[in-house]
């Protein structure tokens, strides 16, 4: 493969077509059998491959080399891993394989009693020892170890080949929402894993965990929310770490590792409630925070907080890169974050330090009786931001049919800037949750330059009390349970949002069973969350409610799982309005592009480029490439020059200079692909691979694998 080995660092990507020197090891690159063999690329989470066969002068000849159908069709997200000639990766419904990657062949595949879980897998993780080889997944709460040759379980990892996620955590995750969409960072003989929680105050805690590969046990645990004594703990009230109402602070996104200094990097996602900050007063530490730890034991070596006390959900959305720049004629090894705000923060990795200047800008106050908005946020003065920051007048769409009712929203909500807290009128946040960045990350060369696929989709949301206990009391069970679990993103009317993605429940009879509603209660589907907490006879109640047609009270419609059986009450105030801003057509309500790509040159804080990113495939602004649109995935950058992204709707894969921006092939998928491509080759041919899942945006849904190669 084309790579060094050492022994502190296994997978250390070697310069296309360079000699390197590492201590005493000395290698040259094999690009005749190049892996992909982690998540992403490599530890340093860059989505970038020195192959170069693929070039600028012959991409237009690509073809498909093989597919592989899963046969489980639906949205998929996974970032196959090629190590040693093959390719491991996931279905839709969570059920691992292994294919010959030169022939797309089936080795094995893995199956499992367990019923599929919420949201889908990016990824999986390699472990090699010897003659001990090991992938590493989660379904639900458990992170599995299967044997790479066979698939079958590792008797000794935990019991039967699986340990809890919630193991580190404490007993009060036991019956809350605890799993992981992203792959594990492998570093030495320890997995660290990322975490998904709940969104509300019945939020797991998101603590940091770290488990030995070979047996499963428990390594070390990092407290994201810091108990007595710790560093940090001055910055909540006294007895939020016993996760009673307030949770989070879990890394979903992924790390990256720097295994020669042993430093992890950690980016944080919000406390919760995500909306409501008033029982949480402080900066919120380490909520929203670029974490290094000490990968060993999980000590902190340092942090930077990017968002304080987050009231609007602006959780660090991927991995950061590990790139090499140029500052003030001294070569620094740097560590990367893209923000969902469209910011990219840039420090030195050993240190900590600033590379560009970051101040604290004042922010406006929350209107909110008990809210306690922190009044400076921290803005980097480079680069500049990649997605448009103030929305304005101007900026409301031109072409929509109901312009004046748009600019009437938007004069009337109070919005102040992108750090404007919620009110109970409606307000507008912009960049919206899906970014700016999201979860696809930041490609980056070895020159120090980002590649970035952005969304700009405002959202229209508002705050209000919550719904009165006297009034829930009042309710029969399954209204009760509907209003506290379903009605944050289906409505108090059952109606739904079906353009921002929540299905209307009207008439769900005709298109579910009792039992598979109770199997999404159980195991959840796509966004929607499980939910853990239910009893079952509130889980009956509520099949029977929404298997009818019953006349439903005012609610409150917090997103969110929000599960009984806890004890625990609502806070005082919860989200009521949560939806895309969209015009009278479900286009966006702001003026397009409505998705980028950017190259940033770190070493400057300059832009190289930036071209809309996507197409709209009907309507108004129908197959107009200018107008570019929402992406849910990243892109791949080749040494050639070559940048490879999908993520559209549209369902094509498309391939850009990487030194101009220019779009140079596109070609239709079997499915739209939300998913980042991976690049390896065998035998000397190169190949380019991603799961062509579809299902978002409504989207029809696909099972295949598509490898690509030159003929």
């Amino acid at each position: 493969m084309a790579v060094c080995t050492t022994p502190s660092n296994p997978w250390l990507p070697v310069p296309l077509l360079a000699l390197c020197v590492l201590g005493n090891f000395c290698c040259t690159p094999d690009l005749k059998n190049q892996d992909w063999p982690e998540y992403l690329g490599g530890p340093d989470r860059n989505h970038y491959s020195p192959l170069a066969q693929i070039s600028p002068e012959n991409v237009g000849d690509l073809q498909i080399a093989w597919s592989y159908s899963t046969g489980d069709s639906g949205h998929m997200q996974t970032n196959p891993l090629i190590v040693d000639g093959v390719l491991y990766g996931v279905s839709a419904s969570l059920r691992p394989f292994a294919l010959d990657a030169a022939t797309g062949k089936e080795i094995w595949r893995h199956e499992t009693a367990e019923k599929g879980a919420f949201s889908a897998c990016r990824g999986l993780s390699y472990w090699k020892a010897g003659i001990d080889e090991r992938i590493l997944y989660t379904q639900g709460e458990w992170l599995h170890a299967v044997d790479a040759r066979t698939g079958k379980p590792i008797p000794g990892f935990g019991a039967a080949g699986k340990v809890s996620l919630k193991t580190g955590l404490g007993p009060t995750a036991r019956n809350k929402m605890v799993l992981s969409n992203t792959p594990g960072t492998v570093f030495e003989n320890l997995i660290v894993m990322p975490l998904r929680v709940a969104e509300d105050h019945q939020a797991a805690a998101g603590h940091i965990q770290a488990f030995d590969v070979r047996t499963g046990a428990l390594v070390w645990v990092f407290h994201t929310i810091p108990h007595p004594g710790e560093y940090g703990y001055e910055t909540w009230p006294p007895d939020v770490y016993k996760n009673e109402g307030i949770g989070g602070a879990n890394n979903w996104a992924g790390m990256a590792v720097d295994r020669e200094r042993g430093i992890l990097y950690v980016p944080t996602g919000s406390a919760a409630p995500d909306f409501y900050g008033g029982d949480r007063p402080g900066t919120n530490l380490f909520a929203n925070t670029l974490l290094a730890l000490d990968a060993r034991t999980g000590k902190r070596i340092w942090h930077y907080q990017l968002v304080h006390h987050d009231i609007l959900d602006m959780d660090l959305p991927a991995p950061p890169n590990l790139i090499t720049v140029r500052h003030a004629g001294k070569t620094i090894d740097a560590v990367a974050q893209v923000t969902k705000h469209g910011y990219v923060f840039l420090f030195d990795r050993e240190t900590g330090l600033p590379l560009f200047d970051i101040e604290e800008v004042p922010v406006p106050a929350s209107t909110i009786p008990g809210e306690q908005a922190w009044p400076t946020q921290p803005i980097p003065s480079r680069p500049p931001p990649f997605a448009r920051q103030l929305l304005s007048d101007s900026l409301i769409n031109p072409k929509a049919n109901n312009r004046d009712e748009l600019l009437e929203i938007l004069r009337n909500s109070g919005y102040q800037g992108p750090f404007t807290p919620l009110n109970e009128r409606g307000m507008l946040v912009f960049p919206g949750l899906s970014g700016g960045a999201i979860w696809g990350g930041a490609a980056a060369d070895p020159e120090g330059i980002l590649y970035i696929n952005s969304n700009e989709m405002a959202r229209y949301m508002g705050i209000g009390p919550s719904t009165a206990p006297e009034i829930l009391d009042a309710m029969g069970s399954g209204e009760r349970v509907y209003t506290l679990n379903c009605a944050p993103c289906h409505g108090t009317d059952r109606n739904g949002h079906p353009q921002s993605g929540y299905p209307s429940l009207r008439q769900v009879s005709e298109r579910k069973t009792a039992d598979e509603i109770a199997d999404l209660l159980h195991a959840g589907k796509g966004m929607m969350p499980a939910f853990p907490g239910l009893a079952e006879e509130e889980k009956e109640a509520l099949i029977k409610y929404l298997l009818t047609e019953a006349r439903m009270s005012g609610a409150s419609e917090e997103p969110g799982l929000i599960a009984e059986g806890t004890g625990l009450q609502p806070p005082a105030w919860v989200v009521n309005r949560y939806m895309k801003f969209l015009d009278d057509q479900g286009y966006p309500a702001v003026r397009p592009p409505w998705g980028t790509l950017t190259a940033i040159d770190m070493n400057s804080g300059d832009f190289r480029w930036q071209v809309p990113f996507g197409e709209n495939n009907a309507g108004t602004h129908g197959g107009d490439s200018a107008a570019g649109t929402e992406s849910f995935g990243g892109p791949l950058v080749t040494g050639s020059g070559l940048l490879f992204i999908a993520a559209t709707r549209d369902g094509k894969l498309r391939a850009y200079a990487t030194n101009t921006g220019k779009l140079l092939w596109e070609t239709l998928l079997p499915a739209a692909a939300f998913a980042t491509p991976s690049s390896y080759s065998v035998n000397g041919k190169q190949y380019i691979v991603l799961a062509c899942g579809g299902g978002r945006f409504n989207t029809p849904t696909g099972d295949q694998y598509v490898a690509l190669a030159l003929p």
